[in-house]
């Protein structure tokens, strides 16, 4: 039985139909045409549909649509809104949240397919550690539940590098 539930995306609200417990992914690029967050494993144990929800990184290729009714959601399509919030300037003044930017100043991607949700991790970690350590970095993607974020590329040395870099563009 599909319902229609409000969706709080990237600043917009968003009415969807959809099953209650039809995964958040599923909704965020078939309904909302979202290109982001990717299908991995389905399983969440890749990190590939990583989104924030109120500030948290969630999988959403587990994430019932219903469970994030009511709250914010933010894909990396909506990183550089969430950047100008945070720095309290209009939505639009900047085209890219400093992770983003520094991910292409790093040229993190190989493939990139994982890189959506990589970024994501980043924004989380930054967002609670504002300076964070290699090893706080490296504990970040590798031990926060559910799982790992997986790249099959092997792009993590680049990685740590962009996050340290967006940290440093972040405090300034």
């Amino acid at each position: 039985m599909a319902d229609q539930l409000t969706l709080n995306v990237n600043g917009h609200d968003c009415v969807v139909t959809a099953a209650a417990e039809t995964p958040l992914l599923y909704v965020l690029r078939n309904e909302l045409r979202l290109s982001g967050p990717r299908y991995g494993c389905g399983l969440a144990q890749c990190g590939a549909c990583a989104v924030l929800v109120d500030g948290t990184e969630v999988r959403s290729c587990i994430t019932p649509a219903a469970a994030a009714a009511g709250k914010k959601l933010t894909t990396i399509e909506g990183l550089p809104s969430l950047w100008a919030q945070s720095k309290g300037t209009a939505a639009g003044s900047s085209p890219l949240h400093p992770v983003q930017q520094a991910w292409i100043d790093e040229q993190v991607p190989q493939c990139g397919y994982c890189q959506s949700g990589m970024m994501i991790a980043a924004v989380e970690l930054l967002s609670t550690n504002p300076t964070p350590s290699v090893a706080q970095i490296k504990d970040a993607y590798t031990n926060k539940p559910p799982s790992p974020h997986l790249c099959r590329c092997g792009t993590y040395a680049a990685i740590i590098r962009a996050v340290q870099r967006a940290s440093s563009v972040m405090k300034a």
